[in-house]
């Protein structure tokens, strides 16, 4: 109960930050539209997020939080503190030369990632500037992840989870500015919000030091020390830098490969990744915030039972949330993109193009989010190196079917998103064999029993919304009230079933959410698993 306690804060931390994240998406698609100013921004902006997640919320967390929490439990506030405050030294080091030595050579980075974008061309020159100004976020989110991380580890999981609020915030303000202070909003819009992205990253690096400050959580700044425990972050790091960031390398590649066909495919695939980020950062954020340093906490003090627990709450939760988000994705993605994107520069075409992008996302949504939970497993026991060969499996497959899918079908920009959605399939596959025989990830007779019921809801779901889908569908192109309208009765329908379903199976249980909203009762619980959110 504490681990959803935990997931909840930061998923609802989470929603108010894809909600936001939505808005700024309808403005940019409303003022932006699908051309190539907005591929070229795309790109600037999915350069330092890709590296962002692959080490702030992949490699560096899941090296640096077990370590630190085991630090904590064994050696006490103080020597955690040190730790931190070196960790912190070499990160600002050597992300600050990899951040300046990738802006001097951003010209052939672009072509490498882009290589539909030649010298010359129209998006070419854009996106060499944009991706030179937003590169720094990187270094900054970096930063604020290590002190996001001893947040969590200290069950203070709210501040790191909302940090991202501001970053949506300051890109909202810069869309704005662009379009009201400015001559050319069209032009404008991206540079200014390439500018937002950075000036993000400051406010939430300062954002996270002011709450470690505020919760007096032990930190003593250090100067360049290349001791042992240093040395153990960047040895796990460099497995991980694959390992975690898997679904990264696969959007970097989806990248590469969409700046091959006609302008405006980068943008499709920005905007169907964004509708799949909402249910895939909401869930797998929680998931990751709440199980690793749990789950390191736990292992370090050799409690196998907890461990075990931990391991099967958080794959059932996953998949309470992930499968009804998937087929609602899959089956009714054209009422949502027209809902949410099309309105102004973005059109009825775009909302089609983008859709079948949604679905091929979609496929695999339930496979990296439950990802997620197999692979803190081996995070946890610092095992990285099998992560990375099931993320290299998982790369290689997702780059055969990008390029067969792109030549030898006519499925275009929907069949990139389609390949790595397959891929997911195959690294969760690779991991529940890997994870056979392992007494944590044990599946325990409430998920064997929950699992099949979820499907089967989930499955009664997608009936309902694809019968009352066909009647609504004339409604989905038509007037912003009417879309709403359609949208607002397919979700209510599906919900109301998949949520009747999992009721009458008995997979939530009102005494569960009672004790989930009265957060004085946990407190006073005695649960080893120690408090999820106080904040």
């Amino acid at each position: 109960m504490k681990l959803l306690k935990a997931m909840a804060t930061v998923a609802g931390f989470s929603m108010i930050s894809r909600v936001t994240g939505m808005v700024r998406d309808i403005m940019m698609a409303g003022f932006m539209g699908a051309g190539p100013l907005s591929d070229a921004f795309f790109v600037a902006l999915k350069l330092p997020n890709m590296f962002r997640r692959i080490t702030a919320e992949g490699a560096f967390t899941v090296s640096f939080v077990p370590l630190y929490s085991k630090t904590t439990e064994l050696e006490g506030e103080q020597a955690a503190g040190e730790f931190a405050g070196k960790t912190f030294s070499m990160m600002a080091l050597i992300l600050s030369v990899f951040s300046i030595l990738m802006m001097i050579f951003m010209p052939w980075v672009i072509k490498l990632i882009a290589p539909g974008f030649e010298v010359g061309e129209e998006r070419f020159q854009p996106a060499v500037d944009m991706t030179q100004i937003t590169f720094p976020y990187l270094l900054l989110m970096s930063l604020t992840a290590l002190f996001g991380g001893m947040l969590n580890v200290h069950h203070k999981f709210g501040p790191f989870a909302a940090a991202p609020i501001f970053f949506n915030i300051c890109a909202i303000s810069a869309i704005l500015i662009g379009h009201y202070f400015f001559a050319d909003p069209v032009s404008a819009i991206p540079y200014a919000m390439a500018w937002g992205v950075t000036l993000s990253g400051f406010i939430q690096l300062w954002m996270m030091i002011h709450y470690v400050r505020k919760y007096k959580i032990s930190y003593s700044w250090q100067g360049f020390v290349w001791d042992e425990k240093i040395k153990k972050i960047f040895k796990l790091m460099g497995p991980g830098f694959v390992g975690s960031g898997i679904l990264q390398i696969n959007i970097f590649i989806d990248t590469l490969f969409a700046s091959l066909l006609p302008i405006g495919a980068i943008s499709y695939l920005y905007y169907a990744d964004r509708l799949q980020q909402l249910p895939l950062g909401i869930i797998g954020l929680a998931v990751g915030a709440a199980i690793l340093p749990m789950l390191s906490r736990s292992i370090a003090s050799g409690n196998i039972q907890q461990s075990r627990e931990l391991f099967n709450r958080s794959l059932e939760y996953t998949y309470i949330i992930a499968l009804p988000a998937a087929v609602a994705l899959l089956i009714i993605p054209i009422p949502i993109v027209a809902l949410i994107l099309e309105r102004g520069a973005f059109t009825q075409a775009d909302t089609i193009t983008t859709s079948y992008v949604v679905m091929g996302y979609a496929v695999g949504l339930p496979a990296y989010i439950a990802g997620k939970v197999f692979a803190s497993i081996f995070w946890a026991q610092g095992d990285t190196m099998t992560p990375v060969k099931i993320s290299i499996a998982n790369s290689l497959l997702n780059t055969a079917l990008c390029f067969a899918f792109i030549k030898l079908t006519p499925l275009g920009i929907s069949g990139i998103a389609l390949a790595t959605g397959l891929s997911g399939w195959l690294q969760l596959i690779l991991y529940s064999r890997k994870l056979k025989g392992i007494e944590i990830a044990a599946y325990d007779e409430q998920f064997k029993n929950a699992f099949p019921q979820i499907c089967l809801s989930a499955c009664a779901m997608a009936i309902v919304l694809a019968g009352l889908g066909y009647v609504l569908k004339d409604y989905f192109h038509g007037h912003t009230l009417a879309k709403l309208i359609s949208v607002a009765a397919l979700i209510s329908a599906g919900g109301v079933t998949y949520i009747g379903a999992i009721w009458y199976f008995g997979i939530v249980k009102i005494e569960e959410i009672k004790k989930l909203l009265n957060r004085k009762r946990l407190k006073d619980e005695t649960n080893p698993i120690g408090d999820a959110a106080d904040e």
